[in-house]
């Protein structure tokens, strides 16, 4: 066998990048320009090193099995072109398929891990983590600017898909491993758990809203009182804090659209539960806004002893709807008494009962004044906080130390949904949840470990290979593999 830098320098790469530096030195011109043409260049060696060492990956031989499955050769030395970080790449590999019929497979792509049957590893990588942030156009036109030649936007839009599809079938378990690898910071006291949703403009949702509108015979937008194809992204948040209020770490989760956000809260049940296995010392907080869909799973077994409060900013908003109601939205007096009210409300042993009774005196005013429309919108405030009441005694929270804010799981609806996916003109299919896996692993510091758990998703091994009769088992590229 030849020496391994025999086999894969290629001596007119080197002479090409010689050529070019001397060339350079010789009349240095713009840096920009030699910056930009050694790059390129050195990327074509980088491809030609790459593109020897993937061959290494293929197998020789007449059968192979991969898992139960017996697999004969059907195509010899079939070259193909993959995607790499550096460039297209030309490999000649074997497939194989099974004897009854069926699919091919290429050993060289399961045992290198290429996803998608297209992109290497670091590729697959680089693409997925960008999609977090950009668009399939913007994400193509990166790597363009970056100077590598390949993943066009279909590529780019396919790829985080079919990583998200890896994710989702072992995704119970590699939640698992992701939290085993992580400590509960000393200090922590508390762990607050919230739950929330935000509205993203949907296929699905769209199509159906059409047929309504065309089956009633209305018009498109005026037919409706609000936006009509949107669903809720579920959006869930774990976060730990010191005995000064200080947030110490948070995890993210986010969900497309689903019943009852079922596929979220099952995944923070089981985060708390892993991290109360470590910690059971630790105060349980179960923090929302109002909304009865976040309460009826407060409600459930998991939540039994956690202190449950209601969004401190939640509820002042609703005190000032009730307030606008009564005095208006301009006036001097209502504002003064909206900042009054706060302040009790937050700080004052009782004050959500103070809020009350402030709310039933201007009810009875506006009785009296025969104001009935401004007076149901007053009394439906009220109502807020007699139902909400037993999860309101802020000042009793403060002095425990525990958060009275969900600033944290909204800030998450924000930047796990709205910034990536409420852009102009996005409307969403099968692609929503794809994004939201990429952004939960990068926001909650877990992509790093999260994507080693995804590489080994497209890694099949080992290969038991049958070569004239004898077998040999293949869990890492053999180098000295003979046909």
């Amino acid at each position: 066998m030849q020496p391994y830098h025999d086999t894969i320098v290629r001596f007119d790469t080197f002479v090409a990048i010689s050529d070019f530096v001397r060339a350079s030195c010789e009349e240095p011109g713009s840096f920009e320009d030699f910056e930009a043409g050694l790059a390129k260049r050195m990327r074509a060696l980088e491809s030609d090193i790459k593109a020897e060492h993937l061959a290494r990956y293929d197998i020789d031989a007449q059968v192979i099995q991969v898992g139960e499955q017996e697999m004969h050769r059907c195509l010899v030395k079939e070259p193909k072109t993959y995607l790499s970080a550096s460039g297209p790449i030309v490999v000649k590999r074997n497939l194989f398929r099974p004897s009854g019929g069926g699919k091919s497979v290429c050993a060289l792509e399961l045992r290198a891990g290429i996803v998608g049957g297209l992109c290497t590893p670091v590729l697959a990588r680089q693409v997925t983590y960008a999609m977090g942030h950009l668009t399939s156009t913007e994400t193509a036109g990166l790597f363009v600017e970056l100077g590598v030649q390949g993943p066009s936007s279909s590529t780019c839009d396919r790829i985080p898909k079919v990583v998200s599809e890896a994710w989702e079938r072992h995704r119970e378990q590699w939640d698992a491993a992701l939290r085993v690898q992580e400590t509960v910071p000393g200090e922590a006291v508390v762990m607050a758990v919230s739950l929330d949703g935000v509205m993203v403009p949907d296929k699905d949702a769209q199509r159906e809203a059409k047929a309504e509108r065309d089956k009633r015979k209305k018009s498109l937008a005026k037919a409706t009182g609000g936006p009509a194809g949107y669903r809720e992204v579920g959006c869930g948040t774990v976060s730990l804090f010191d005995a000064d209020g200080k947030r110490l770490d948070t995890v993210r989760y986010g969900r497309a659209p689903e019943y009852k956000k079922r596929t979220l809260t099952t995944q923070l049940d089981a985060e708390v539960a892993s991290i109360l296995e470590t910690r059971p010392d630790l105060t349980l907080v179960a923090l929302a806004d109002g909304a009865e869909e976040n309460w009826r799973y407060f409600d459930g077994p998991t939540w039994e002893s956690a202190t449950k409060i209601v969004d401190h900013g939640h509820a002042c908003q609703h005190m000032k709807a009730g307030l606008v109601a009564y005095y208006g939205a301009d006036s001097v007096n209502g504002r003064a008494e909206y900042e009054r009210l706060k302040v009790i409300l937050k700080d004052q042993h009782g004050g959500v009962d103070d809020v009350i009774t402030a709310m039933l005196s201007l009810e009875r005013k506006l009785r009296e004044k025969k104001a009935a429309k401004r007076g149901e919108a007053l009394r439906k405030e009220r109502k807020y906080f007699e139902n909400q009441r037993e999860r309101m005694a802020y000042a009793r929270y403060q002095e425990l130390g525990l958060p009275i804010g969900s600033g944290v799981v909204e800030a998450a609806c924000k930047t796990l949904a709205t910034q990536r996916m409420k852009r102009s003109g996005m409307s969403w299919g099968g692609g929503k949840q794809a994004v939201l896996t990429i952004r939960s692993l990068q926001q909650s510091d877990r992509w790093q470990r999260g994507w080693r758990l995804l590489a080994s998703a497209f890694q099949t091994a080992p290969l038991v290979v049958r070569t004239r009769g004898l077998l040999k088992t293949y869990s890492q590229p053999d180098f000295a593999v003979a046909a």
